[in-house]
């Protein structure tokens, strides 16, 4: 802008000098000179016409600075309106790559040749000269590394005797994103992770999206889901390493991570709703199998909001609506489990085991979600409880439940801010980043959770497990979490984790050697830590 003002100061100033020679020249005085000053006003004739000349110039060229910039500003309300609709995170396919700040003048329009464009979070991608069309590269490396400090089973008959140390590249995600034709956008995303994890390596991501609506999307595909505020958050926002266990425990039995899934959602700054179908993940069998599927619901308020506070409340429901078979003529199936909040050694201490049988298929299973968030200044809360039920024909409703509470404080006064698109809070960001020459430490946060999962239903300890066909013996779980987090700046984030948790089971029946009622469960504490980047 400090170029363009400058134009018209030059314009300015070559107007006033015509006028002056123009004042100059009238025709009495051209006629009052003689000798050499008719020679002289003849080249003051020549100037006036070059001054003219460049006047109309300076104009037109300004005119068209100013027609530039018009254009620029149409393009950007339009690319902020589409980053509204598709905001960035591990969801890559709602993720936008449209830029926040272009990095050339030039003026936008549909002659314009492609350029370079950076986004506010330093994302970086080629698009069109309109801004229309897109493609940009999306990424997201975590690596983990950690030790379970103390491991005290409860029984030497029964579970595991020991938990194994060691390193994690608990997510190395590389992918395309982009928009085509303003109004869609795309997303593919690959995930090579989990490198001493049980969980299959392949797509994450897949979907393609349609926002030409203010305030609403429209998606289909493969990508992680909206169902539970924890859920809902991705895994580069996630406070600690993992999420809570009672939310994974919802999530794996219909929604999730890489799940084919298909709705919309609508959104505004204080309200969010959404509704899905949702198939099998990506990697489920699809071979002589019944694929699961189902739909969840969600919905959620910013009841109060202001400029350093503000207080979510979100309702959910999960329905399955058929359970996945292991081929023809098997039953339907469903089993409830979770690792203890860390994935370093991938055994899953809390496992409701396999529900469903020949008599007795699984039918249907729910989940419902209450989730609450606050934050005052640099202070986050956020908390979900959880019903869960199990339906199984001829027996009676198998019902769980569970929840948990998190609070961080940020030392260097920063603040969770929410993301209307997803009704979440997204991580910190940096209001000095780290630097050596500028002086800047990054943020720094401490965090501290509590979890609760019982996967009782119908049993009481001490009694035979057989004796009773609808009684489920899957434990209860407590995890006590603290964490250190510092972000250096925009992309890096280290976070340091310990874990306390406890298992309690009691033997019913099933564990020989061992009398009715006896403890099979075990307690651990873990040290971990991550680093990860993503763009």
């Amino acid at each position: 802008m400090g170029g363009k003002r400058a134009g018209w100061r030059r314009t300015l100033a070559f107007a006033a000098t015509a006028t002056a020679a123009m004042a100059i020249l009238e025709p009495g005085a051209a006629r009052a000179a003689e000798g050499p000053a008719a020679g002289d006003i003849e080249a003051l004739r020549a100037e006036v016409r070059e001054l003219t000349a460049l006047v109309k110039t300076q104009a037109e060229r300004d005119q068209g600075e100013i027609q530039s910039l018009s254009s620029q500003v149409k393009a950007l309300q339009n690319q902020l309106a589409h980053s509204r609709a598709n905001p960035e995170g591990d969801r890559a396919a709602a993720a936008s790559s449209v830029p926040a700040a272009l990095t050339t003048d030039a003026a936008i329009d549909r002659k314009a040749p492609p350029r370079v464009a950076e986004s506010a979070s330093h994302r970086f991608s080629l698009q069109s000269g309109d801004g229309d069309y897109s493609i940009g590269f999306t990424g997201n490396v975590q690596f983990d590394t950690g030790a379970y400090v103390s491991f005290r089973p409860a029984s030497q008959l029964a579970g595991p005797q020991a938990l194994s140390n060691g390193v994690n590249a608990r997510r190395a995600r590389i992918g395309v994103i982009g928009r085509a034709a303003g109004d869609w956008s795309y997303a593919f995303v690959y995930d090579a992770g989990n490198s001493s994890d049980q969980t299959a390596k392949g797509v994450e991501t897949a979907q393609i999206a349609y926002s030409g609506l203010s305030g609403a999307v429209f998606e289909i595909g493969y990508s992680n889901t909206y169902f539970t505020l924890d859920q809902a958050t991705g895994s580069t926002d996630t406070i600690f390493f993992e999420r809570a266990t009672p939310s994974d425990v919802a999530t794996n039995i219909n929604t999730g991570d890489a799940r084919s899934n298909a709705g919309a959602r609508f959104f505004g700054d204080r309200y969010w709703a959404g509704a899905y179908l949702t198939g099998p993940a990506s990697g489920d069998s699809h071979t002589l199998t019944r694929e699961r599927f189902g739909a969840f619901q969600r919905v959620a308020l910013q009841v109060l909001q202001g400029p350093d506070y503000s207080v979510h409340l979100g309702l959910g429901l999960d329905e399955l609506l058929q359970a996945a078979n292991a081929g023809n003529g098997t039953p339907g199936t469903l089993a409830l489990n979770d690792q203890p909040e860390l994935r370093i050694d991938p055994t899953s201490l809390l496992n409701s085991g396999t529900l469903g049988t020949a008599a007795n298929p699984v039918d249907k299973a729910y989940v419902l979600d209450l989730e609450t968030a606050a934050t005052y200044r640099n202070v986050f809360w956020q908390g979900e409880y959880y019903r869960y039920q199990v339906n199984r024909t001829g027996l009676l409703d198998a019902r769980f439940s569970g929840g948990y509470g998190q609070i961080a404080w940020t030392l260097t006064g920063e603040s969770h801010r929410y993301n209307p698109p997803t009704a979440t809070y997204g991580r910190i960001s940096p209001a000095h980043p780290f630097s050596l020459r500028d002086g800047g430490w990054g943020a720094w946060e401490l965090a501290g959770r509590v979890s609760y999962v019982d996967l009782n239903s119908h049993f009481q300890p001490g009694t035979v497990l057989s004796a009773d066909p609808a009684a489920v013996d899957g434990g209860r779980q407590r995890g006590y979490t603290l964490g250190l987090n510092w972000y250096p700046n925009d992309l890096v984030r280290l976070l340091l984790d310990y874990n306390h948790v406890a298992y309690d089971k009691a033997n019913g029946g099933v564990v020989k050697g061992l009398a009715l009622g006896d403890p099979v469960g075990a307690k651990l504490d873990a040290v971990s830590l991550r680093v990860q980047v993503s763009y």
